[in-house]
């Protein structure tokens, strides 16, 4: 490219991620200018653009050059780590910005942050766009699924830009206008929450099939590829049947048998679950699987319980429900729970982004949240577009589990669902995700709950009151007086 031509965009922050959304940037076209700090990263970066065909990259070393490479109005994606990093990258960029360039961040920040920061770049004529970038390495680098909130007109600016290097799917490219302030940083934020479901929910799956129903890596391997053809189809099944295939190059058996069951984790997840908390909204499927996270951490401790509880009597109550199970029945009872207790899962993320969207005004259009979530990122699964579908019928749909279609397969699945939760509990075999989801649709759809005696209880001991369903009006009585009182058939009204 000749030095005098400018580029069309800037990206800063060449880490993997930052490395292959230049380059997917690039392939598609449009002229881009790439900057880091430590500037072994800019050369290995146009050394790959170069190997990829020739890419119109150019590599800059200061804030300066990096920004006055850039054609007005500007717009620069910064890809930095989380937190102070972003502030520090911000500074130096903006010193040599324009009012009315943009800065776009495409980590995963608190979106109070973004807030934050949107504020701090309007005082000084600078838009701003904090963006969800989901579908790692690879989605980055051929189509991840992008979620930008903030100043709609710099959106504007770079729409055709992000329509290109979006992932593409049936109904369009995988990028939205979310909505203003920290939006796109929230909904990727509950992306993820949901994800933490998934990826749980999988793992009870494989659980229960592997202890209860005895099934080896190559069968698993079987089921998940085979289950990946039907109502299952996503990302997450796909790569778990991969997982089984892998062979471990260190001795006999399958990779999988070989890894420590400690899971790790970021960020999003926790900050799901205590936005859930903060709205007063339930999450208990995406709750329990980050209390599954953490409870798989303490390694020494459980094997030490195990221990004991072994040593005080307890048997291992596998093997006395393995005998009798019937291993296609089984199966197929798998996939059913799977699916159901999904549609759960994906129901409390979407509620608690209905619950943050009125409190802030977003106005999130949830039918398209579903849609741009089908390609690129990490929950993509073909279920996406019949949740689209469900918000486009109802765009005020109260949750998921009442859309009729989802209704009538919740239904369908409910005594599979049940066999297999009844099953995992009398072998003791966990499966937290599974029974949260269940016990989240069985609570939901009962008219009446036992809430009436937890409403008792908090007028008796702290005067709270309580509502009647027979009369208008707050109440409150004596119970232990009453109570109390010689003869049957007290009449609390006095």
């Amino acid at each position: 490219m000749e030095a005098s031509a400018l580029s069309r965009i800037g990206l800063a922050g060449l880490a993997v991620m930052g490395q292959n959304l230049a380059l997917n940037v690039a392939e598609k076209g449009f002229p881009i200018s790439v900057y880091n700090r430590t500037t072994s990263k800019v050369d290995e970066t146009l050394d790959r653009a170069h190997r990829e065909g020739q890419l119109p990259l150019t590599g800059h070393y200061t804030p300066r050059d990096f920004v006055l490479s850039i054609q007005r109005p500007r717009s620069v994606i910064i890809l930095v780590k989380a937190g102070s990093p972003v502030d520090q990258t911000i500074a130096a960029l903006s010193e040599h910005m324009s009012p009315g360039d943009c800065i776009i961040d495409g980590g995963n920040e608190w979106y109070l942050n973004t807030e934050r920061r949107i504020h701090e770049a309007s005082q000084k004529g600078l838009l701003y766009l904090g963006m969800g970038v989901s579908g790692g390495e690879e989605g980055a680098r051929h189509g991840p699924s992008l979620m930008p909130g903030g100043s709609f007109e710099a959106y504007n600016n770079i729409r055709d830009i992000l329509q290109k290097v979006a992932a593409q799917v049936d109904d369009g490219p995988c990028v939205t206008y979310i909505g203003e302030g920290g939006s796109g940083n929230f909904v990727k934020m509950v992306h993820n929450g949901i994800e933490y479901g998934d990826m749980q929910l999988i793992s009870e799956a494989y659980d229960v099939l592997k202890h209860v129903g005895g099934v080896s890596n190559a069968e698993l391997a079987e089921i998940f590829d085979e289950w990946n053809k039907g109502e299952l189809e996503s990302f997450l099944v796909e790569i778990t049947a991969d997982i089984f295939k892998v062979k471990d190059e260190y001795g006999e058996g399958e990779l999988v048998d070989k890894i420590l069951d400690k899971t790790g984790m970021k960020g999003t997840g926790k900050w799901t679950v205590q936005q859930a908390a903060e709205l007063s909204v339930a999450a208990p499927t995406i709750a329990a699987s980050l209390d599954c996270r953490y409870l798989s951490g303490l390694k020494e401790e459980r094997e030490k319980a195990a221990k004991v509880l072994k040593e005080a009597g307890l048997k291992d109550e596998v093997q006395n429900v393995g005998v009798h199970v019937d291993k296609k029945r089984l199966i197929d009872d798998v996939r059913q729970a799977l699916y159901a207790s999904k549609i759960c899962s994906y129901a409390q993320g979407m509620n608690l982004l209905r619950s943050k969207s009125n409190e802030k005004g977003w106005n999130l259009n949830f039918g398209e949240l579903a849609r741009i979530w089908k390609g690129g990122c990490i929950i993509r699964a073909v279920f996406l577009d019949r949740i689209k579908k469900a918000y486009q019928r109802n765009p005020n749909l109260a949750s998921l589990v009442v859309d009729p279609e989802f209704a009538r397969e919740m239904v369908q699945r409910q005594a599979a669902w049940r066999r297999v939760v009844g099953l995992a509990i009398s072998a003791g075999i966990s499966t937290p995700g599974m029974c949260a989801s269940l016990s989240y649709f069985d609570t939901y759809r009962r008219a009446r709950l036992p809430a009436n005696l937890v409403q008792a209880q908090r007028d008796l001991f702290g005067a709270h009151t309580y509502e009647r369903i027979d009369r208008p009006g707050s109440f409150h009585t004596e119970w232990t007086k009453l109570a109390r009182q010689t003869g049957a058939g007290v009449d609390a009204e006095q």
